[in-house]
């Protein structure tokens, strides 16, 4: 991986005074160790090939550079014309796998770009709602674009926007539209666009899928991996429960802590119903998040929690990737996840920005194989802990997990609890501060 020097701060990156106008009001007080060292290799046209979770500041990593290559050249192209037309044609192509990250890629390019006073203009596009309303902002063209993979194929066909004059293209998540079965459609939009440009890729990890893509669409990158500086801040805990008894645990949870915030995630949509239903009846008000809800209905739900007017938050995964919650106490694994690499964007939710995160995971005796194989993907290794008033029975482990000893002196099939849930443990993820 390439090493640089990181500036200790943004006007060391070569960013134009607008854009340091802009994070200084943000409170940007110094670049993240992606930000630092990929923006000077962006503004000088260098492909690049970015290892980052959520929540290490890769907006801003591809979104700042791109600002300022656009605004430069209009600056620079003024003079030679008084007429201003982008036809049906956008500079800067943004692709994310979903509707919930361009949104919010989106709103955070218009915001980095406010000094520019209006010259820059940025349109998202996503499946859900009316084409026609999109169609119509792409009129004249864009300069930046923020698209899923499907509804930008469906405007390309409406003859709504053309590719041939893409100067930058970013595939932001390049694991995450590849594993939703992206494939043909992003062979058939990069068929589309210059192979001049210039590419950004970025992904949490990188499958064989990802590493073809790399070598195919990529010309000498510079290749950065960051840890998320994070990561100590977000205390991971794995709690056993009873078949059945799992609703019940969350509820006292919930309870108990007083979380200001909590996002719960199941595996299915009809689950988070369930789930929000069961938890109503124990004096819970929860909100659910899922694949069935309108467009709009998700986004109002998105943007009330993050408002703070939603304190428990259902949802499938489509709230796993790009989501940006400002400091979410905790997240809890209800169900645990299919692919072992969502554990991770999973609980990247919590934990952002140096804030104290907790990220939960609920299992049961069925559970406890798969935990393991999600531990030995993500090279990590959890102490099993139970809840005190709800701890769960002795079984024979053997086969797929090494059962925890018995406390001295217990002859019984219940024991206490290692590690026992009070309030001097997670007095650190309570909402009383």
């Amino acid at each position: 991986m390439t090493t640089v020097t990181t500036p200790a701060n943004f006007t060391e990156l070569g960013l134009i005074s607008p854009l340091l106008a802009r994070l200084a009001e943000l409170g940007y007080q110094q670049p993240t160790p992606i930000q630092a060292q990929a923006i000077p290799s962006v503004l000088a046209g260098r492909d690049l090939i970015a290892g980052a979770n959520t929540g290490s500041g890769k907006t801003a990593t591809f979104a700042l550079p791109i600002l300022q290559q656009i605004f430069v050249q209009q600056q620079a192209e003024k003079p030679l014309s008084s007429k201003s037309s982008k036809g049906n044609y956008v500079a800067g192509l943004i692709l994310v796998p979903t509707r919930e990250l361009a949104k919010q890629v989106a709103d955070s390019i218009k915001s980095y770009a406010v000094h520019f006073n209006g010259v820059i203009k940025t349109v998202a596009v996503f499946g859900g709602v009316s084409a026609n309303t999109q169609m119509l902002a792409l009129r004249g063209g864009t300069d930046i674009l923020v698209a899923t993979p499907g509804r930008l194929l469906d405007l390309i066909s409406s003859n709504a926007i053309k590719l041939d004059r893409v100067k930058t293209l970013v595939l932001d998540e390049a694991d995450r539209m590849l594993s939703l079965g992206f494939t043909a459609e992003l062979s058939e939009l990069l068929a589309l666009t210059p192979s001049s440009k210039q590419t950004l890729l970025f992904s949490a990890t990188f499958p064989e899928q990802v590493q073809a893509l790399t070598q195919e669409l990529l010309n000498n990158p510079v290749e950065i991996q960051v840890q998320s500086s994070d990561a100590s801040t977000l205390v991971q805990r794995v709690f056993t429960v009873n078949k059945g008894e799992k609703t019940a645990v969350l509820a006292h949870l919930i309870i108990q802590q007083q979380w200001r915030q909590a996002l719960i995630f199941v595996n299915a949509k009809n689950s988070c119903n369930h789930l929000a239903e069961k938890l109503s009846k124990r004096g819970i008000a929860a909100e659910v998040f899922h694949g069935d809800k309108g467009q709009g209905a998700r986004s109002r739900v998105l943007d009330s929690f993050k408002a703070g007017e939603i304190e428990v938050l259902i949802a499938t995964d489509i709230a796993a990737r790009g989501l940006d919650i400002e400091k979410l106490p905790v997240v809890i694994n209800f169900d645990l996840p299919r692919s072992p690499s969502d554990y991770m964007h999973r609980i990247g939710r919590s934990g952002r920005a140096g804030e104290v995160g907790l990220a939960l995971s609920l299992i049961d005796h069925e559970d406890y194989h798969h935990f393991k194989v999600i531990e030995k993907k993500n090279k990590i290794r959890l102490e099993r802990e139970q809840v005190e008033g709800f701890e769960a029975d002795e079984v024979n482990l053997s086969s797929v997990d090494k059962p925890m000893a018995k406390p001295e002196g217990s002859g019984k099939k219940k024991r206490k609890n290692k590690a026992p849930v009070n309030a001097d443990i997670w007095a650190g993820y309570s909402d009383s501060e």
